[in-house]
């Protein structure tokens, strides 16, 4: 699924802002695929999206996490009247990533009435675990 295949827009008649005009454009997130239980993701590291030691900015991570728990949890809950956003967003730096992608995996841990709760890990090119976020996300109605 393409990043920009977010869904219909929360509230009507507003209309959803164009993904080429996002945040997770600015910073090129590409959205893999997304279910109820899971979603991945991918971004280019680019000096754009480093600190100035030179490695991945740490707030990278945080807003991958945000966004792929919000889209996999509006998928579901928009189509019955309600909107997802994030709630909290905890994320542990394990080791930094320099160069290559940025490559992200979200599992649902939980699926309640009013919250989601997502585990996010991203990792690096070799596979290594490099940080890892609790992120949860409000259901709430839009009326």
């Amino acid at each position: 699924m393409r990043p920009r295949d977010y869904g219909p827009p929360l509230v009507e008649p507003a209309p959803l802002i164009p993904y080429e005009e996002t945040f997770d454009a600015l910073y090129g997130l590409e959205v893999l695929g997304h279910s109820d239980e899971e979603a991945t993701a991918r971004v280019a590291v680019r000096d754009a999206v480093k600190q100035p030691m030179g490695v991945v900015h740490g707030g990278l991570y945080a807003s991958i996490a945000e966004a792929l728990a919000s889209l996999a949890t509006a998928s579901v809950v928009m189509p019955q009247g309600s909107i997802a956003m994030g709630l909290s967003n905890a994320t542990s730096f394990l080791r930094p990533i320099t160069e290559g992608t940025v490559h992200a995996h979200a599992r649902r841990v939980h699926r309640g009435r009013s919250t989601w709760i997502w585990d996010v890990e991203i990792r690096d090119d070799a596979d290594r675990l490099c940080a890892m976020t609790r992120m949860t996300i409000a259901v709430r109605p839009i009326a």
